[in-house]
C-alpha cells in the first residue's frame, strides 16, 4: 500500500469544499481519486504507473483532467492556501542551479548568474557582463 496523505481529518475538510460548488457528487471512490493525483504530483509517476490502490490511472487521470477543467483543483488549493501559517515559510533560492545554456548567448545587459563550486548558478556570486 502507497504512503497516503490525507488523514480522515483532512479529507472531511476537502470533501465540503468539493461537493459545496454542487458540481462535483459525493462518492466513496473520490478520496483515493484524490490521494492518486497527490500521489503522483508528489512523486512525478507517469499516469500508468499509479500503484492500483488508487484505482485504473484512466480513472484518476480523467478525473484530474475534469476537475481541473472544472476549477474544482484551483479552488481546493486557493481555500487551502487561505489558512495557511505563514511563520514557517521559507524560500531559498541560493541552490537553484541555472540552465546550462542560459551562461552562453552574448548580451550587453549585467546579468546575475554566478559562478560556485557546481557551476554556473543563481547565487550572489561574480557578476557577469557580456
Amino acid at each position: 500500500m502507497p504512503r497516503l496523505m490525507l488523514t480522515d481529518q483532512r479529507w472531511q475538510k476537502l470533501s465540503r469544499l468539493m461537493y459545496q460548488s454542487g458540481r462535483i457528487y459525493n462518492k466513496p471512490g473520490h478520496r483515493m481519486t484524490l490521494e492518486g493525483i497527490l500521489y503522483r504530483m508528489r512523486t512525478g509517476c507517469p499516469w500508468r504507473d499509479l500503484p492500483r490502490e488508487f484505482g485504473q490511472w484512466s480513472t484518476v487521470f480523467r478525473r484530474f483532467n475534469l476537475w481541473s477543467k472544472k476549477g474544482l483543483l484551483e479552488r481546493l488549493f486557493k481555500a487551502l492556501s487561505r489558512g495557511t501559517d505563514m511563520e514557517w515559510l521559507f524560500i531559498d533560492g541560493s541552490i537553484v542551479k541555472a540552465h546550462q545554456h542560459s551562461a552562453g548567448a552574448a548580451s550587453s545587459k549585467c546579468e546575475a548568474i554566478g559562478q560556485s563550486r557546481g557551476g554556473h548558478s543563481t547565487t550572489n556570486g561574480r557578476m557577469t557582463a557580456r
